[in-house]
């Protein structure tokens, strides 16, 4: 039986107004740490805000443990929210912070004062107990808000965007420590993020949101190495995945991918789901480190095209080459020419089975 379920659940903020989140179906598991990944506006917010109780359902059901939490108030669904902003006290000190939802449960001082000792060591904060937000860092006041939300034990931890307003290095150690705690608590999470990275390092499971609609659910490695639909396959990747629009046509009994700039022969397992579309146009996708590059006339790999280096963009562990293709930007990713120069006349060639095509119309993956 699933932990948390999501049916039909829907939210417009006007009657009769466009859905922000529209008829969303989910089965999360306990235990389970999910990211809701997506561009701003796509409805990933607002999903866990109604989780929450603090956005009024405008259609569907909520279940945990598969009972309705509809016509709950926040207070009693059993779930904790770590804000953006950290929403933690200015003028409370951190134990009082930590043991604020303890006393509006009316609990015994002893037990608050235990359960506040716990939270901290788990967060890491045991010595900054006494102090008051205004003297400690960001990363320090972002650890006080993660003991708040576990000191309650509640059955899911809700987290909204919590690293963003924290420095690039600082947001890489807090991953890490939020997985930590997520696996000691033996927590079900769910955190909200436009951050790919951050969904890719943190997700067991990732769902991928576009304008109020589940794109994809799946692992890091399936969402990125096996996109269902083209708006998976460009946010997903950086740089992002590179896009063609091409005609399928059949020459000499092969099917061919044909540009104004390349003639791409299809690989045998792709024929039969491509022949629906003979003489139609459908999107190829190439992620940047799926394009291989030779100097020389090498036919290894599946021959896309020839053509020169615009821009070498070093980036230490590899290099970005930036070539036109027909007139298009293209990106590849590469660590076996990195101090190749502008200029220089290259082969392309596409890994092995690593070209992703898409219908133009339902842009999901042909396949």
């Amino acid at each position: 039986m699933s932990y948390l379920v999501l049916k039909d659940l829907q939210k417009s903020y006007t009657k009769g107004g466009s859905l922000v989140v529209n008829k969303m179906n989910l089965s999360i598991n306990k235990g389970e740490f999910i990211v809701f990944l997506g561009p701003s506006g796509c409805g990933k917010t607002t999903t866990i805000r109604m989780i929450s109780g603090l956005e009024e359902v405008s259609g569907g059901d909520i279940l945990i443990e598969d009972k309705s939490i509809l016509n709950k108030k926040p207070k009693d669904r059993g779930v904790s929210m770590i804000f953006q902003s950290y929403a933690i006290w200015p003028h409370m000190t951190v134990f009082e912070n930590i043991a604020y939802p303890l006393k509006l449960q009316k609990l015994p001082k002893n037990e608050i004062a235990d359960r506040v000792k716990a939270a901290a060591e788990a967060a890491d904060i045991t010595a900054l107990l006494d102090r008051h937000p205004a003297q400690m860092s960001g990363g320090q006041r972002q650890r006080v808000a993660v003991a708040r939300a576990i000191v309650v034990k509640p059955k899911i931890f809700l987290m909204d965007e919590p690293l963003s307003n924290l420095d690039a290095k600082l947001r890489v150690t807090m991953r890490t420590e939020l997985k930590n705690i997520h696996n000691k608590e033996n927590a079900t999470s769910i955190f909200v993020t436009h951050d790919q990275s951050e969904a890719m390092s943190l997700a067991d499971r990732i769902i991928v949101m576009n304008k109020g609609v589940i794109e994809q659910i799946g692992t890091p490695m399936e969402v990125y190495h096996d996109s269902e639909t083209r708006f998976v396959a460009s946010f997903i990747g950086t740089p992002p995945t590179n896009f063609f629009e091409v005609n399928i046509e059949e020459i000499n009994n092969e099917l061919f991918a044909v540009s104004c700039s390349f003639k791409y022969k299809i690989k045998s397992d792709l024929k039969e789901a491509l022949k629906p579309y003979l003489n139609k146009a459908v999107d190829m996708g190439i992620r940047p480190e799926f394009i291989d590059i030779f100097k020389e006339d090498n036919q290894e790999g599946e021959f896309l095209c020839d053509t020169n280096i615009n821009f070498v963009e070093p980036q230490g562990t590899h290099s970005i080459l930036i070539v036109s293709i027909g007139g298009q930007e293209v990106k590849i990713m590469t660590t076996k020419y990195m101090d190749i120069r502008t200029g220089t006349k290259l082969s392309l060639h596409v890994r092995d089975g690593k070209a992703m095509f898409f219908d133009k119309g339902t842009t999901h993956r042909i396949r």
